[in-house]
């Protein structure tokens, strides 16, 4: 590789400069926003690739990828452009100088003045491979500074100090505390330095690349981090940010936004292999309905693993296997009339002797070996399998045809997009690329992405006007468009629990919102009763709530599966859907206002230095702390809370404690510690069993008012659950406590009713003070309109 130093102004441009770069690259930089630029290296005056499938501002993607010469979308303020030694390019808020040789420093207007927030390695920025397409990228390492993102990676949150890979790997039973790589390709970071803000970098590149903040020392160097990417383009988007929230949603933004499932997807999800992998398996997946009717159990979706679709031990998508379920249209019309949604396990390869692999192969769907013309060959489910190619349009509309037909035909209106890492080593492997072949090294993430999207149409176009789910494994940036994903396929133990804490907080951080993990652990031995109920006491305040498994002894894990536990799990289950409008208006806000639903304590609370320490500890939305019990065994849980100006309540309790302190609480199986800022008003529904609106009996309001005078809000999204576009009811409410009285003004927005016109009106135990509602007294829990 040759490290890049001379440059010369080539032109000013609309949007920002192009430098020719020693005598034969172009490099662009283009001022995109206020405080978002981007630059991107042409190796010898080409992209390498010419499209993009992440970056999406307007939410819009064609198939065929977004071509990187587009800046649609984007604000593309004006800026002003500064001649000397160096070019200086400065909007109101950002500065970026380019040094000789060739050095680039990021710049951000703070209180009047100029401060330097990130910089290029000076002995060396960027290289370029002299014989390949190989990228690099360094930049200092400064004191205080932390790094975060990078998505679902294992370890602790905040990231400086180590290397990381990204090579989207099918990593079952992994240790969520070491593994890497993992399932999905995020390459962005956040970095919150010591005093000029935070600022994030996201490299739009899907070829293989590591990741290295500073791990790797080199004595011909001041301390730096690096990207390195094995091919592809140096094309990259630097933001600044006075706190790292406004980086969260920034980068949701550019890619894309949120896809908006139905309500029932928050609801519980079962799902185990044991039911489909059994000889009888539809009565395994009937026997699911009786279990969750008999122990009174709430559940909304079944996820149907891939034994559905097997010959012998190994798994041929799209093929029913009619000796395990011999009327799967009836199956799922029982599913249908208990409420309970199937979504069912899919594959993006066929192996070798699929049913349909030879005509499939005829067909040209297949990625292509680069040694002929025939499909490429993987490891794939104990056999070699080809991958579908989903930059050809035929592979397509042989999918969504698949999808329609075996699927959504037979009542199944879900899909699980799995196994999708597309672990295809032949670097050059063809795709058709829409036209343009495309080397598979170029985009392997990509094809997660449009497979979720082409399962996606196919569930449109059967069910026009009804929002669609789809979950997914692997991807890159942008998938969180068509899907909800989670972690993989965790291994059970207390230290998975713990360490997948902050894989989600990792993931969310990143611009992927509706998430979760395979609840009691995927792989391994079978959880003990504690760990199974501490598990599923976390995974009710994750978006997806799924317990999932694979356990070595072919047990599954159930609800009911420890009498000893079971009314702790109902317990956990009933506050789940108790929480439901909450959960709901959060993916409402997910999806309009790109806010987070998980959130790490440190991202609401950037003054307070005990939160950017390690911890399990997590926000649910703006206003509720999560503090799991995550140890076996525990007596007492010491939980720290942030210090917000206002005070914490215990949910449980209604005691109310100052911030910045910890507080040391008893705890049993049952125990669930939970807080809420002061301030907050909570939407609660009564009692449900069922995700969707209709299911619920009432609506509660739990008003938690700062304790001397001060103000708060909350708000109530609500729609029919279901519908692409309809009626729908925005409820806010304002708080405001006064020494002796609190006052609650409620106003109604939308187009629709709220789905209940009264609301009950709960204070926590310690608040004496009366509540006046819009101006008049309320009671206590009394009924008041909306």
């Amino acid at each position: 590789m040759k490290t890049l130093k001379s440059w010369t102004l080539l032109r000013r441009t609309k949007t920002g400069v192009e430098l020719e770069i020693d005598g034969r690259h172009l490099m662009r930089v283009a001022v995109l926003g206020d405080a978002l630029f981007r630059v991107s290296l042409l190796k010898d005056g080409a992209w390498r690739l010419d499209r993009s499938w992440s970056v999406a501002p307007d939410g819009h993607m064609p198939w065929e990828g977004r071509s990187r010469d587009d800046l649609g979308g984007f604000a593309l303020p004006g800026f002003e452009l500064t001649e000397g030694d160096g070019l200086r390019i400065a909007t109101e808020t950002m500065r970026l100088t380019i040094d000789r040789p060739l050095t680039l420093r990021w710049e951000a207007r703070i209180d009047g003045a100029w401060r330097r927030f990130a910089e290029e390695r000076p002995s060396g920025g960027t290289m370029l491979g002299l014989r390949d397409h190989a990228v690099s990228h360094f930049l200092r390492r400064q004191p205080g500074e932390l790094v975060f993102g990078l998505g679902e990676k294992a370890g602790r949150l905040e990231r400086s100090g180590r290397r990381y890979e990204m090579r989207n790997l099918d990593a079952m039973g992994y240790d969520a505390e070491s593994t890497d790589p993992l399932y999905k390709h995020i390459p962005f970071t956040l970095t919150r330095t010591a005093g000029a803000g935070c600022w994030s970098i996201f490299y739009d590149n899907l070829a293989g690349a590591w990741f290295d903040l500073g791990n790797e020392m080199d004595n011909y160097h001041l301390p730096y981090r690096s990207y390195r990417a094995e091919d592809g383009d140096l094309d990259y988007y630097m933001a600044w940010a006075p706190e790292l929230l406004d980086l969260v949603k920034g980068q949701a933004r550019l890619t894309g936004g949120t896809a908006f499932p139905p309500r029932w997807s928050l609801g519980y999800s079962g799902s185990t292999m044991s039911y489909t992998d059994a000889p009888d398996a539809q009565a395994q997946l009937l026997g699911f309905l009786d279990r969750i009717a008999a122990h009174d159990l709430p559940c909304d979706s079944l996820q149907m693993s891939s034994g559905y679709s097997s010959i012998g031990h190994r798994r041929y998508v799209f093929h029913w296997n009619r000796d395990k379920v011999p009327d799967p249209a009836g199956m799922a019309a029982r599913f249908s009339r208990a409420g309970v949604n199937l979504v069912a396990n899919i594959k993006p390869c066929l192996l070798d002797d699929h049913p349909m692999y030879d005509a499939a192969a005829a067909r040209g769907l297949f990625i292509r070996a680069s040694d002929g013309d025939g499909p490429e060959r993987s490891n794939f489910w104990d056999g070699e399998a080809s991958h579908l190619d989903f930059t050809n349009p035929d592979t397509v509309a042989w999918w969504k045809a698949q999808v329609t037909e075996k699927l959504l035909e037979n009542g199944i209106g879900s899909t699980w997009n799995d196994n999708n890492e597309y672990e295809v080593w032949d670097r050059a492997a063809q795709c058709a690329g829409f036209g343009s072949a495309i080397d598979i090294a170029l985009i392997r993430p990509l094809h997660s992405l449009l497979m979720s999207r082409a399962s996606e149409e196919a569930q449109r176009e059967h069910a026009p006007g009804r929002r669609p789910y789809l979950v997914c494994r692997s991807g890159a940036p942008g998938l969180q468009r068509h899907a909800q994903t989670w972690t993989g396929d965790n291994r059970t133990s207390w230290d998975t629990l713990r360490w997948n804490i902050r894989m989600g907080l990792g993931l969310s951080l990143s611009g992927f919102f509706n998430i979760g993990h395979d609840v009691g652990g995927f792989a391994g031995q079978r959880p003990e009763p504690e760990l199974f109920l501490r598990w599923v006491q976390n995974g009710i305040f994750h978006p997806r709530f799924t317990i999932h498994s694979w356990n070595d002894d072919g047990t599954a894990n159930e609800p009911w599966m420890y009498p000893e536990v079971t009314p702790h799990i109902r317990a956990a289950m009933a506050l789940r859907y108790r929480l439901m409008p909450y959960l709901y208006t959060l993916l409402w806000q997910a999806v309009t206002e790109h806010e987070p639903m998980l959130r790490p304590t440190l991202l609401d609370h950037p003054q307070d230095a005990r939160c950017a320490e390690d911890t399990a500890d997590f926000m649910l939305g703006r206003d509720l702390l999560v503090a799991n019990v995550v140890e076996p065994g525990a007596a007492e849980r010491r939980v720290y809370l942030p210090e917000n100006g206002v005070g914490w309540w215990d949910f449980w309790s209604g005691t109310w404690h100052a911030g910045g302190g910890t507080v040391t609480l008893p705890v049993t199986l049952g125990s669930m510690p939970l807080f809420v800022r002061a301030g907050a008003v909570l939407p609660l529904a009564r009692t449900a069993m069922r995700a969707a609106p209709e299911a619920e009996t009432g609506r509660d309001l739990m008003v938690f008012p700062p304790r001397g005078a001060g103000t708060g809000r909350g708000m109530l999204y609500e729609d029919d659950g279901v519908s692409e576009s309809g009626p729908y009811s925005l409820v806010r409410f304002d708080l405001a406590a006064k020494g002796d009285h609190i006052g609650l003004k409620v106003r109604r927005e939308g187009t629709g009713a709220p789905r209940f016109d009264r609301a009950r009106i709960i204070l926590p135990g310690q608040e004496a003070r009366p509540l006046l509602l819009n101006g008049r007294a309320v009671g206590p829990s009394q009924e008041v309109p909306l």
